[in-house]
């Protein structure tokens, strides 16, 4: 986009109905005013506030029209003012439409001007339903109103925290009926909320939190979807993070709408929100106390364009935001920026003479209209011939983001723009994989230019890279156009690329948060991506096997963990695809924690600190996901069992044994002692002294003696296990009889072989000093000397 012209009159005020009317107001230095033209251009509306007398004066000018009723209004205190001036789409017109006037105290009035006759009232209607109710925002789509009202308790000392949930948002469309254009009745979108500003674009209404919201609800808005009737929590720090269908008026309460997202609100940075305005693409312009400007899409995402230049904005400082096609006009201060709202990018910076301006509504695309005190002045833009092509938006994207690379590593105070990478000629990677970009993206459009020596081979080095991006903005596409039957099949290879693209990245909280969102909005493509980037399958013997590299393990093991994302939602990697396996595969959970704990000392050394080892064990992690279930039954305790016994870690082993003695399932406990014991000695007499602890108190082991008694520790003696079986017996009711018919006292007879075996194998201090009483001169010979 090329520089502005000089600013051109289109007209003077005394073009104007009552012209010499429009300028005296506009003259009037220090009066609050609001200007809102008509959507025709030719209508202009004017609401000023005159201080001294207190009065609010609306008045409306035709351009170039004819003779009629003009329309004037004046109201004094204590009378209410006039909160919203709004054009409603005619239902039988089309291009037809009618002037709204909005009071504070829910009093509305419908104008409608005809050409011989001038401006004619229509309907005078009342929005609020009590008397105490007033609008605090109002706004206008297509042929609706919009407005938030504040409807004070009955009681005066309700608690506070009631009152601050006082506010309902409603609506009601304009519906032709036999009198002509009436308002139809309310319909309430959401009750019970706190105060809203309510601003509309072509299929959205946002509502945003005011300065007098609680701290809770001023981290967050809300976008409500009128056609799909669905509200739409969003967080531009966090984007989207929760979307329900209101299908009847009690799913519309405030409260309700956040009880799943509490947790994740209450994370969250409060909204800087110093101006906000609806841009023609449908999108929501905010503007921080900072000077940053932001795009907030209707799905709830969030989009940096660009930074105002002055530092930090006052409470009291005025910013006015007009979108004209694909260039966002800001006025601050007497100073007019035109970006372009794809790059980011300043097209020109205006110093203005005037005093002050309003941006009118353009007929084109290519101009921009202000008003000033003096007339109508116009900006259009100049497109030559070799500027018809815009650059691709991916190679604005390199510059910007190594404007924040190096901004990031820079000793110096002073701001590094995209304008000062394209010409100081300091860095020159980003130049070379502009210059890339443009050769390979551009060669399908037109003839591919030469390409320097120097980037050749670097051109070769990244072209998998280039091809792949290629192929995945051709899959973008495909998915966009597709017919529904199709579109799920595309989502799966989407899904597929850009979890195998994060995986083969850097690991830090954005791309995790990413992954996050992906794994909820498409859990199964996710888990069959998660599949293809591990390659997990099963082999012959029917054992997990998975063939991924280990920077791909590092990346699922050893990405941040809970502590360093914080309690905002987000959960690791590893339990990202626990989750995952629980859901879609649950019999492959254990195996795949086995698999795990196989590849930890292959992607780390042994001495590293980056390595999970020391960190939370993974059996411990994978309970935790199996612990966040909602509903728990018998094959969650089995699954249990598995993640604890496939650590082989002591401690999870021995829960594992008293879980399956708590449930009594003896066969397995006597399993698991015969494999386990094997693998360290303590372990071995820790799991011989439970069993023989549960062996003084019941006879439940009593068939699997023969496969106990051998693993008794070769330390314990016969006196050690007899008084561990006295510690353990059972304290009984009554005096015990000497000959009990009852066949569950422990007798000597179950002991005996134990005893006998214990007796009967050699001392250990005899194994140990065998070689010395065996040897043939005692004490051994003196070694010879050596001189």
């Amino acid at each position: 986009m090329e520089p502005a012209r000089a600013l051109r009159q289109d007209c003077e005020l005394s073009d104007w109905s009552r012209g010499h009317r429009l300028q005296e107001l506009l003259c009037r230095a220090g009066e609050p005013r609001r200007v809102q033209p008509s959507p025709d251009g030719q209508h202009l509306l004017l609401l000023q506030q005159s201080p001294q007398p207190p009065l609010h004066t609306l008045v409306a000018f035709q351009r170039h029209g004819p003779a009629g009723a003009e329309l004037e209004r004046s109201w004094q205190p204590p009378q209410p003012a006039p909160v919203g001036l709004l054009f409603l789409q005619s239902p039988v017109t089309l291009g037809a439409w009618v002037l709204a006037i909005v009071w504070e105290h829910g009093r509305a009035e419908l104008w409608h001007f005809v050409v011989a006759l001038g401006w004619q009232l229509l309907q005078a209607p009342e929005l609020c339903q009590g008397a105490r109710a007033r609008i605090v925002s109002v706004c206008s789509q297509g042929a609706s109103l919009v407005w938030c009202e504040e409807r004070p308790p009955l009681d005066a000392h309700s608690d506070m925290s009631k009152c601050a949930f006082r506010f309902c948002v409603c609506t009601r469309a304009l519906e032709a009926g036999e009198q002509g254009l009436r308002l139809g009745t309310v319909r309430i979108v959401l009750h019970n909320s706190p105060e809203y500003q309510v601003l509309a674009s072509p299929q959205h209404i946002f509502l945003l939190p005011t300065a007098a919201s609680l701290f809770t609800t001023s981290k967050f808005l809300l976008i409500w979807h009128p056609e799909e009737a669905k509200l739409t929590i969003a967080a531009p720090s966090a984007g989207f993070v929760h979307s329900k269908v209101l299908r009847s008026s009690s799913e519309s309460d405030f409260r309700k709408l956040l009880l799943g997202s509490v947790g994740l609100l209450s994370g969250l940075a409060p909204l800087d929100i110093h101006t906000s305005a609806v841009s023609n693409s449908g999108g929501l312009l905010l503007v921080s106390s900072k000077g940053a400007v932001n795009m907030v899409e209707p799905d709830g995402t969030q989009r940096h364009i660009f930074d105002l230049e002055g530092g930090t904005l006052s409470q009291g400082s005025s910013v006015q935001l007009k979108t004209f096609g694909s260039i966002l006009a800001c006025m601050l201060a007497g100073v007019l920026y035109l970006i372009d709202q794809n790059s980011g990018r300043l097209v020109e910076k205006k110093i203005l003479s005037m005093k002050e301006v309003h941006f009118l509504e353009s007929l084109g695309e290519d101009s921009i209209q202000l008003l000033s005190q003096t007339g109508i002045y116009s900006l259009s833009f100049s497109k030559p011939e070799d500027s018809s092509r815009p650059e691709p938006c991916l190679v604005e994207m390199v510059f910007e983001e190594a404007c924040r690379y190096y901004q990031r590593r820079s000793l110096s105070s002073s701001k590094l723009t995209v304008e000062k990478l394209k010409k100081g000629g300091v860095f020159q990677a980003p130049v070379a994989l502009a210059a890339i970009l443009k050769h390979s993206l551009c060669q399908k459009q037109k003839p591919a230019r030469g390409l320097q020596d120097t980037y050749t081979k670097l051109l070769s080095t990244i072209s998998v890279e280039l091809q792949s991006y290629m192929s995945l903005e051709i899959l973008k596409t495909c998915v966009v156009c597709a017919p529904e039957s199709e579109v799920e099949s595309y989502c799966e290879e989407l899904v597929e690329q850009e979890v195998s693209r994060v995986l083969h990245s850097d690991m830090d909280k954005d791309n995790l948060a990413y992954l996050n969102s992906i794994f909820a909005s498409f859990p199964k493509a996710a888990w069959k991506a998660t599949r293809s980037c591990l390659q997990l399958q099963q082999n012959g013997d029917g054992l997990l096997v998975a063939r991924a590299t280990p920077e791909v393990w590092k990346k699922v093991l050893g990405g941040p963990q809970q502590e360093e994302v914080g309690q905002n939602g987000v959960v690791p990697l590893f339990e990202l695809i626990c989750a995952s396996f629980l859901r879609f595969k649950p019999k492959w959970l254990p195996s795949f924690v086995e698999l795990t704990q196989q590849y930890i000392g292959v992607s780390w050394a042994f001495s590293s600190k980056e390595g999970p080892e020391g960190r939370v064990p993974l059996y411990k992690r994978a309970l935790g996901v199996l612990a966040r279930k909602n509903k728990r039954g018998e094959a969650d305790e089995e699954m249990e069992l598995e993640l604890l016994l496939c650590s082989e870690r002591p401690k999870a082993v021995l829960q594992a044994l008293h879980l399956l003695i708590r449930l009594k399932r003896w066969q397995r406990v006597v399993e698991v002692a015969e494999k386990f014991s094997k693998l360290s000695p303590l372990l071995n007499k820790e799991i011989f002294t439970t069993l023989l602890a549960e062996f003084a108190q019941h006879r439940e082991l009593d068939p699997y003696l023969d496969t106990l008694w051998p693993l008794c520790p070769a330390d314990l003696t016969a006196s050690d296990i007899l008084t561990m079986v006295l510690q353990h017996l059972p304290h009984p009711q009554e005096d015990p009889v000497p000959f009990s018919s009852e066949g569950n006292q422990l007798t000597v007879g179950l002991l005996k072989p134990l005893l006998q075996r214990v007796v009967q194998r050699p001392c250990v201090q005899d194994e140990m000093y065998s070689d010395a009483l065996q040897s043939p001169t005692f004490p051994p010979p003196t070694p010879p000397r050596e001189h």
